[in-house]
C-alpha cells in the first residue's frame, strides 16, 4: 500500500497509481483512501476530509448548529473567515466555581472585517426579502467590498451603501428592481441611498445601463396573473409609445404600468391602476397620467396579431 506521507514536497506531488498513472482515482470519503478505478490499489490513505464534521451530543440538542468546523471560507475577508469560536458552555464543567465561564472568545477580527461581515448579513437580508438570487449577493458584497477599500464614501452609513451597491448589482446582473424596491427593503431614506448610489458610481468609475418598461414587464405581468399575450401586448405598446416619442420625460416603470394598463382592459383579463400601482409601485394618478398620453394613439400601438376583447373605442377614457 502506498502511502501519502513522506517529505513536504513529496506531499505535493499528485497521486496516482504507479501501475496505471493515467487512472481516475475514486476517493472513498468514509475510509479517508483514494483508490485507483482500474486495479483497486489504495493508493493514498488518511486523506483529510474536507466536508463538514456534523455531530450532536446529548446537551447540545438546542444549538442551531451542529457543525464544529466554523463557517465556510469567504474569499473577501483579509483572514478568509478562519476563526475559531467557541461555544456557550452548556454543563458543569464549563463554569467556574464563582459562576463564569472558564473559556471565552478572544476576538482577533480586526475592525475592517467585522463591518464587511455586519454588511454582508444586511446585504443577504435584504435580497431575501425580494427573493433575489445568490449571484446578486455575491456581486453586491464585491461592490461593497471595493467602495469599503476606496475609503472614498467616509461618513456614509453601511446600510445606505449596501442598499446602493444592491440597486448597482441587481442593474448589472440584468434583473433590475425598482429604487423603491430597494428602499422599502432598507432601513435608511431614499435620499440617503440616491447619494451613495452617484458617489459608488462616480468612486468606481462604473455605470449602469438605463432601465426601459421591457426590464419590468415581465416581472409585473407575472405577479399580475396574466397571460402571455397581454404581457407582449404591453411591452409592444410600450416600446412604440417609446419610439413615436409618446411619453417624454415619463419613468420607464410609469410607461410600464400604462401599457399594461391598456392591454389588459383590451383583452378579457382587466386589470385596475390601482392593482396595476400596487405592483408597480407607481401611484394611480402617475398611470392615469402616462395612460392619458398613450391612449389617443392606441390604434397605432397594439400588435397586429392582438385579440381585442374590447375594442378600442370601448376602452377606458383617460
Amino acid at each position: 500500500m502506498a502511502s501519502t506521507s513522506g517529505s513536504r514536497n513529496d506531499s505535493l506531488m499528485k497521486i496516482t497509481c504507479p501501475a496505471h498513472p493515467g487512472a481516475h482515482l475514486v476517493e472513498d470519503y468514509h475510509a479517508g483512501d483514494m483508490i485507483c478505478s482500474e486495479c483497486g490499489l489504495v493508493v493514498g490513505d488518511r486523506v483529510i476530509d474536507v466536508g463538514s464534521e456534523w455531530r450532536t451530543f446529548s446537551n447540545e440538542k438546542a444549538q442551531k448548529d451542529p457543525s464544529r468546523v466554523g463557517e465556510a471560507e469567504n474569499s473577501l475577508l483579509s483572514g478568509s473567515n478562519l476563526s475559531t469560536i467557541i461555544g456557550k458552555p452548556t454543563g458543569a464543567g464549563g463554569f467556574n466555581e464563582d459562576g463564569s465561564a472558564k473559556y471565552h472568545n478572544k476576538r482577533t477580527m480586526n475592525s475592517s472585517d467585522r463591518a464587511l461581515i455586519n454588511a454582508f448579513r444586511e446585504i443577504a437580508q435584504m435580497a431575501d426579502r425580494i427573493n433575489l438570487p445568490k449571484t446578486i449577493v455575491d456581486r453586491t458584497n464585491t461592490l461593497f467590498k471595493q467602495v469599503h477599500e476606496q475609503r472614498t464614501l467616509r461618513g456614509r452609513s453601511n446600510d445606505a451603501i449596501a442598499a446602493a451597491c444592491l440597486y448597482i448589482a441587481c442593474r448589472q446582473e440584468g434583473v433590475p428592481r425598482t429604487f423603491k424596491e430597494i428602499c422599502a427593503i432598507s432601513r435608511v431614506s431614499k435620499k440617503e441611498i440616491g447619494r451613495c448610489f452617484k458617489e459608488i458610481l462616480k468612486a468606481l468609475e462604473t455605470s449602469v445601463d438605463l432601465i426601459t418598461s421591457g426590464d419590468f414587464m415581465s416581472r409585473f405581468c407575472s405577479n399580475l396573473a396574466l397571460p402571455a399575450q397581454v404581457q407582449r401586448a404591453a411591452t409592444h405598446i410600450a416600446r412604440k409609445a417609446v419610439e413615436m416619442d409618446l411619453v417624454p420625460g415619463r419613468s420607464p416603470i410609469s410607461v410600464a404600468a400604462a401599457a399594461i394598463y391598456l392591454a389588459s382592459q383590451a383583452s378579457e383579463e382587466k386589470r385596475s391602476q390601482k392593482e396595476i400601482g400596487d405592483i408597480a409601485g407607481v401611484a394611480d394618478v402617475t398611470i392615469r397620467q402616462s395612460y392619458r398620453l398613450i391612449y389617443p394613439k392606441a390604434t397605432d400601438l397594439f400588435p397586429e396579431e392582438f385579440n381585442f376583447a374590447t375594442p378600442i373605442a370601448l376602452l377606458p377614457q383617460p
